[in-house]
């Protein structure tokens, strides 16, 4: 914070001074970066004029070498120009007067000399034509006293400055001060760049706060990349922002490491992915993948929630059993004897050996992965059973025998995991499965969820972990080449194998997915094709607090050899078994070493809004991690009645708010309104347009991550009731906006 009485602030012509001298380095930042910008289009361009040499007589070796030249060369340029177009907006954001001890000269004074410096900080570096920096990038070990820097350990920084600028236009300054005698000629401005910060309306997307970083943030953007690191605290101290900055570090500091092995950011849903999104392009970086929990698997996207009660179930670690019971069973209508004539021989295997010839094979292989060894342990079966005398020339004509695939097309089909899935949807099955497992009651109810998901067409957020634990024990969908064969074999054996099974057939022909686009829900749950898994150099997860044991198994397979970035706040976990939780996390984590950073101040939330909150959740769970609120507001949170019309009293309080409050407003509501609610914007459009564009209608889970300027919070009593993590949902709920709050009873 700025330590400065009113005798030292500036003059309103001290400041125009100093904005202008301020507009000058940035004048000379912006020159230099136009420069760099053509410098890029000429490599660019050379690299392209490598590819169209003409090489005729040359090694082929050197003309490859020649493209490759040519590649690198267009690749890096087209890099470095987007670097350059994307930083163009609050390119310099800082400044740092620092004074050092002078460089000892043969004649000595008796008295120390001091000289000074300015470093300039931006989001990228830039440096001029002799090669001297114009501005640091901010994540540079010389950029660090910026963020490290205070009043007790000023690491020889007098003067900190904040510039705010729109495009290249400096319009504001806001200086710290860290000396308690500073020299005569340093000016100091403003009242703290961090206030300034907090005090401006939030968008509809997250701000970076790399003018902003306090030292505590730093230490923990900055930490060693290596192991887990692990960043907690209340509502509204930063702890997203500070993680996204993490990454960002650590594809500056090893960008070989981290660009070529991947970082993966998980958030709690699709709508903080959009509202996270610019933060690390702004930064410098957008070689990062982002995730919402429904996005996480291949082919499957989702933003809908079971119930508290059946995501419990397929979260906790019990529902592997019963899916590993589903992966090992026999796809739907499945022969249960094979009847064929090989060599002269008449062989017959029932359903009891060829449950052998399954299990063996599942012991020893994933499921699509193991149809040769399936074919290989039929034929020993089948020998076995006839004992004929030339055992090689009968292997090989059962391997071969049109019978024998039309029966191993229906009997052992390639299988989707989601279609795995969706077998707990059938009674018989899921009650076989679930024996001993789950009560017949939580069978009951994730059976019923399956049957949502075939009304509907959408898988649950639930059941993505689950579809992934099934591609890993099933493996990947093999897709194999069709064998040369004659028209007439080919047709034998297509009607063969509709014959035995015409459902499974059908399911497993393979048509261009724009054919294979349908209505049927079931179809749509099927759609697309599950990949390989992906792995990654460094995993960030956000709101870990709220992740299922199924879900840290899921982000496990990801990140086996990945270092980690938890974010999290138990006071706002949805996850009801703790213990459990952490347990899967550790073995995410693979045993790596952990560090722990903790947040203590709360720069979201006006304190009057934070205390309503805070006294709530202190009611419910007496150790919450309650954060400082920093900034007042004057404005505490009104309480109102719902009333029978709910469209008319929210938007009451809607155009109230917006007449206060310049940024976005959201309503949160329970699902039991969410119908209603969406005839609000028709009924805020006929008082102003202008403020429906503001307003955003969202459910309680959905806004985990998120930051509002104000919200009108539906019926709490109903958020606690209806949504998983109860009063610790609602909690998130009412630490959501920053300036004013709506609280509709």
């Amino acid at each position: 914070m700025t330590t400065t009485s009113d005798s030292s602030r500036a003059s309103a012509q001290v400041v125009a001074d100093e904005l202008a001298t301020e507009q000058l380095h940035v004048d000379r930042v912006y020159t230099e970066l136009a420069k760099a910008s053509e410098r890029a289009k000429l490599v660019a361009a050379e690299g392209m004029a490598r590819g169209r040499t003409e090489r005729t007589g040359e090694a082929r070796d050197e003309e490859m070498t020649g493209l490759f030249e040519r590649d690198a060369l267009v690749f890096h340029a087209a890099r470095r120009q987007h670097a350059l177009d994307t930083q163009y907006e609050g390119l310099v954001f800082g400044r740092l007067d620092l004074e050092h001890p002078a460089a000892p000269s043969s004649e000595q004074p008796p008295t120390p000399v001091t000289e000074r410096e300015v470093r300039y900080i931006g989001r990228l570096g830039i440096r001029d034509e002799h090669y001297e920096p114009l501005v640091m990038d901010w994540r540079a070990p010389a950029a660090a006293p910026f963020y490290r820097a205070t009043p007790v350990e000023p690491m020889g920084v007098l003067r900190r400055r904040v510039l705010r600028c729109r495009g290249p236009q400096v319009i504001g300054i806001e200086d710290d001060l860290m000396v308690a005698d500073p020299p005569e000629d340093l000016v100091v401005v403003g009242d703290g760049a961090l206030m300034a910060a907090l005090t401006r309306s939030r968008g509809a997307q997250m701000r970076d706060i790399v003018a902003t970083i306090q030292r505590h943030q730093d230490e923990a953007i900055r930490a060693p990349a290596r192991g887990v690191t692990e960043i907690t605290g209340g509502p509204g101290t930063g702890k997203t922002v500070v993680a996204l900055h993490r990454a960002a570090y650590l594809l500056y500091s090893d960008r070989r490491r981290y660009e070529s092995g991947g970082i993966l950011v998980v958030g709690p849903s699709g709508a903080y992915t959009a509202y996270i999104e610019r933060v690390l392009p702004s930064l410098g970086e957008d070689s990062v993948s982002l995730r919402a929990l429904g996005d996480l698997v291949d082919a499957v996207t989702t933003e809908r929630h079971d119930g508290p009660a059946t995501a419990a179930i397929k979260g906790s670690l019990r529902i592997r059993e019963v899916l590993a019971r589903a992966a090992r069973d026999l796809v739907p209508g499945a022969p249960q004897e094979l009847r064929v004539f090989v060599g002269g021989y008449a062989v017959r295997l029932d359903s009891a050996v060829l449950d052998r010839v399954r299990a063996q094979a599942l012991r020893q292989h994933p499921r699509n992965l193991a149809g040769p060894a399936v074919t290989a342990l039929l034929a020993e079966a089948a020998y076995r059973a006839v004992h004929p005398s030339e055992r090689e020339d009968f292997l090989a004509r059962f391997s071969d025998h049109n019978d024998v695939e039309a029966f191993l097309a229906a009997w052992w089909p390639q299988v989707d995991p989601r279609e795995v899935l969706l077998w707990l949807a059938d009674a018989d099955r899921m009650q076989r499965y679930a024996a001993g497992v789950l009560s017949a009651t939580e069978a009951d109810l994730v059976r019923a969820s399956l049957q949502v998901a075939l009304e509907t067409g959408t898988w649950s957020i639930s059941d993505v972990p689950l579809v992934d634990d099934l591609a890993a024990r099933v493996g990947a969908v093999q897709e194999v080449a069709p064998e040369e064969r004659g028209f007439y074999e080919i047709e034998e054996l297509e009607t063969l194998a509709q014959a035995a099974m015409p459902e499974v057939y059908r399911s497993v022909d393979v048509a261009p997915q724009s054919e294979r686009i349908s209505a049927d829900p079931r179809e749509r749950l099927l759609a697309g094709t599950i990949g390989r898994v992906p792995e990654y150099a460094h995993v960030l997860v956000d709101e870990a607090q709220d992740l299922s044991p199924m879900q840290w198994q899921l982000l496990g397979r990801r990140g086996r050899y990945a270092s980690w970035t938890v974010v999290g706040d138990a006071a706002q976990s949805s996850w009801p078994d703790p213990v459990e939780a952490a347990a899967a996390r550790a073995q995410a984590w693979g045993g790596q070493a952990y560090r722990r950073f903790h947040m203590t101040t709360n720069y979201r939330n006006a304190r009057e809004i934070f205390h309503y909150a805070a006294q709530m959740i202190r009611r419910f769970v007496p150790d919450a991690d309650i954060p400082d609120a920093v900034r007042e507001s004057g404005a505490v949170p009104v309480e109102g009645s719902l009333g029978d019309d709910v469209v008319g009293s929210v938007a009451a309080a809607v155009e109230g708010l917006a007449a206060q409050v310049e940024g976005t407003i959201a309503v949160i509501t329970s699902d039991r309104y969410a119908v209603q609610l969406g005839e609000l914007a028709g009924r805020l459009g006929l008082v102003d347009t202008g403020v429906a564009e503001r307003v955003r209608v969202i459910d309680p889970l959905s806004t985990k991550g998120l930051e509002y300027d104000a919200t009108v919070v539906v019926d709490p009593d109903e958020i606690t009731a209806s949504c998983a993590g109860g009063v610790r949902t609602l909690y998130v709920v009412l630490t959501r906006a920053a300036h004013r709050m709506v609280v509709l009873r």
